[in-house]
């Protein structure tokens, strides 16, 4: 081999597509973990039944007196309900619902308690123990109690639930990056910052917070499976969404009664769309968790 052909030698293979580099290592890190591979799947499988599904199936409170109660079939794949309303389409509907509330509840959460966390970690003093013994108080509640409370308190709509769960899940974003922020501050990006001339708000919003956000980010995974739940929960026991609005909580509520009769598949299905939508997010948050540490 001459010089000039091991030079175009090394050359081609020092510039290798960067776009193929990261995509053998995404393929790489999925066969590497299958609870992620399959959280991402399942994940995929609800947000294009969330985004296109509610524009192929049928108007989800559309009724049928004379297809009521029908088991699953090829004409209703999930049966019907006491009303003849498809399951199936109320499904899909409730799936556009759901994930949404659950994404938005968890921005929320995670965009407030972040905000609360860096000015508690960064100021720290009587600023922080007052920030933290109210977290503790909030934590003192479970999650889905404290919600409870807050919707019950409120007037029973959509967006008092995406606040009420909201509410309830802040103080785990608090603390999260309130950890991060104490380390964070002593680093010399954030000396830097303030030698600069930065003022104290500057210095913590500008530079500190977004290097204190990576645990928040991983957690919100976490967090919208945890939202999805307690909603689903809120509406099971009627508060929050009502009927006949089609959301998983609200069908498997409905249908928990038909069991005893043999409908089985009234709430089993919703029931299921809840459990693998969950299993998706904290497959995924679970990966990525022990990923960051």
């Amino acid at each position: 081999m001459g010089d000039d052909d091991a030079r175009r030698f090394d050359v081609q293979r020092v510039y290798v597509p960067e776009e193929q580099t990261r995509l053998g290592r995404w393929l790489a890190y999925m066969r590497d973990n299958p609870l992620f591979t399959i959280g991402v799947m399942l994940l995929s499988i609800f947000l294009g039944l969330a985004v296109i599904g509610p524009y192929f199936v049928g108007d989800p409170l559309r009724t049928d007196i004379a297809a009521m109660y029908s088991p699953p079939s090829t004409e209703h794949w999930f049966g019907t309900d006491e009303y003849g309303r498809d399951i199936f389409a109320r499904s899909v509907h409730a799936a556009r619902l759901d994930l949404s509330i659950g994404i938005v509840i968890a921005l929320v959460a995670m965009i407030i308690g972040s905000a609360v966390g860096v000015v508690s970690g960064y100021f720290g003093g009587r600023v922080d123990e007052m920030v933290m013994r109210l977290t503790d108080i909030l934590l003192a509640f479970p999650g889905f109690v404290l919600a409870l409370i807050i919707v019950a308190a409120l007037d029973e709509s959509i967006l008092n639930v995406v606040i009420a769960v909201a509410a309830a899940y802040v103080p785990y974003f608090i603390r999260l990056t309130r950890a991060q922020a104490l380390v964070e501050r002593e680093k010399e990006y954030a000396d830097a910052a303030r030698l600069a001339g930065n003022g104290p708000f500057r210095t913590a919003f500008r530079h500190v917070m977004p290097n204190s956000l990576r645990p928040a980010l991983v957690s919100a995974t976490l967090v919208t499976g945890w939202a999805v739940l307690t909603v689903a929960g809120l509406a099971f026991l009627s508060v929050g969404i009502q009927p006949p609005r089609a959301e998983w909580g609200v069908m498997v509520g409905e249908g928990a009664g038909d069991i005893i009769t043999g409908e089985w598949w009234t709430s089993l299905f919703p029931g299921g769309m809840i459990v693998l939508a969950v299993m998706a997010f904290h497959f995924i948050g679970d990966d990525l968790t022990g990923t960051n540490t």
